[in-house]
């Protein structure tokens, strides 16, 4: 009897049953207003990117290889932005601090999965504006839509099967009533780090990931936009250089904005000690949020077509 009574305690001190959410440190009586700006920038990414896939899906004539990217990046930003910012915002306006077990799990596997997809859908389309570029005769040939589906499935494909790993590394930890998680939403090394064990195996693979992974991604973009740059400062036209170095520099700053918070947010967990909470757990929540509002700015409406479907669509449903 007293051996099976004991079995709940252990298993409740290895894995709880559920997790607190504690929001940011320190700035408690501030949850509610911070969260006003949160929800804004939430409904304005969900506005664009619905009205991108909306304009993308409805006209066959955008059906090309550049907007079928563009749709991929809008359905990742979408399912990115909405894993956290829900949770969020009843953290902050509604007390909700609690969250499952499974629940923590799934959330941070959905957080680096979808991360890891949109990082491989970033160089998909850093990949077909050199080919656009530098290699405009061979363009249709070489992204065909055979091609694009594969891309697609192998980005997505990639970010799971490299954060698999990350819920069995959690899964193998004791907690021993440790629950408490100083942040808004679930992540690896935030759960790890309320583990009673050694976590080493868990900083070893997700240096790993980071580095080999999401570092190899930026490396390959940043090398598609050099070779693009050679090849627009080659361009005989003087304004066509500045439109290629304006539609070339805000994708660059799209992409600095998504992978420098992220980057830092991964590295603070492992090496900053130093850096307080607040700047640590904001910026961690902006790398998913930012992005997801600028991309459909930057990548859908200030693309001309995209533009012009979207004026044509708000003009037919304001005469009808």
């Amino acid at each position: 009897m007293t051996l099976w009574a004991s079995v709940p305690n252990v298993t409740a001190a290895f894995h709880p049953s559920a997790f607190i959410l504690l929001g940011i440190p320190g700035m408690q009586d501030q949850h509610f207003w911070i969260a006003i700006p949160f929800c804004s920038m939430y409904i304005l990414a969900l506005v664009g990117n619905g009205t991108i896939l909306y304009v993308i899906v409805a006209d066959r004539a955008l059906h090309e290889p550049m907007y079928l990217f563009l749709c991929l990046l809008s359905i990742t930003d979408l399912v990115l932005c909405s894993t956290t910012l829900p949770k969020m915002l009843t953290i902050f306006w509604l007390g909700s601090h609690i969250i499952s077990y499974q629940g923590c799990l799934t959330q941070m596997f959905f957080v680096h999965a979808v991360f890891a997809t949109e990082s491989a859908i970033l160089l998909a389309m850093a990949f077909d504006r050199y080919v656009a570029i530098c290699r405009p005769l061979h363009y249709t040939s070489i992204l065909n839509a055979t091609v694009i589906g594969k891309i697609g499935l192998a980005c997505v494909l990639r970010g799971l099967l490299f954060v698999f790993p990350f819920v069995i590394l959690i899964e193998r930890l004791p907690f021993c009533g440790r629950r408490v998680i100083p942040h808004t939403y679930c992540e690896h090394m935030g759960i790890a780090k309320l583990a009673c064990a050694s976590i080493k195996p868990n900083t070893i693979y997700g240096l790993t990931v980071a580095l080999s992974v999401t570092g190899m991604d930026v490396v390959l973009i940043g090398t598609s936009y050099t070779l693009i740059l050679r090849a627009v400062l080659r361009l005989p036209s003087r304004d066509a250089q500045l439109r290629a170095f304006s539609t070339c520099g805000a994708h660059v700053c799209v992409i600095l904005v998504f992978y420098i918070p992220a980057f830092f947010s991964f590295f603070t967990h492992r090496f900053g000690r130093h850096v307080p909470p607040q700047v640590h757990i904001v910026l961690a929540n902006l790398y998913l949020l930012v992005p997801p509002v600028l991309n459909p700015l930057v990548y859908g409406i200030n693309t001309k077509q995209i533009r012009l479907r979207i004026l044509d669509t708000f003009v037919k449903r304001r005469h009808l």
